[in-house]
């Protein structure tokens, strides 16, 4: 379900904004160790599924991660670690910037609960 937008032109909001609109998706199926659980919401889709836009919330766990699509992400709040297969170590805190390119592999471990918007392709 995507968010309803008042028009077509860009739109400026805080992410806030949407916590209304969020849905559960559920636990991450690929969890080592803890309980991490999933919610968001999609903002924007194409209508053949080659994008999508939305926000992500994630609670703490450690799991493993392999990354399907392009993925631009711009982390709001929380902090974790994503630990790239070759032992590369990604920190993220509020703030961060982050692309993880199609078939990137390796593990996230969520120390707070994180909230990103993010853009796939």
């Amino acid at each position: 379900m995507q968010a309803d937008f008042a028009s077509s032109a860009p739109h400026l909001s805080p992410a806030r904004k949407f916590d209304r609109d969020l849905k559960d998706w559920g636990a991450v199926p690929t969890m080592i160790e803890g309980h991490s659980h999933t919610s968001g919401v999609v903002l924007s889709c194409n209508a053949d599924g080659s994008s999508e836009a939305g926000i992500w919330i994630c609670t703490p766990g450690f799991w493993e991660c392999e990354v399907t699509s392009d993925e631009f992400c711009h982390f709001l709040e929380g902090h974790c670690t994503y630990t790239h297969e070759t032992g590369e170590v990604i920190e993220i805190v509020p703030d961060t910037i982050a692309f993880f390119p199609k078939g990137w592999k390796g593990t996230c471990r969520v120390h707070e609960t994180v909230r990103k918007v993010y853009m796939i392709r």
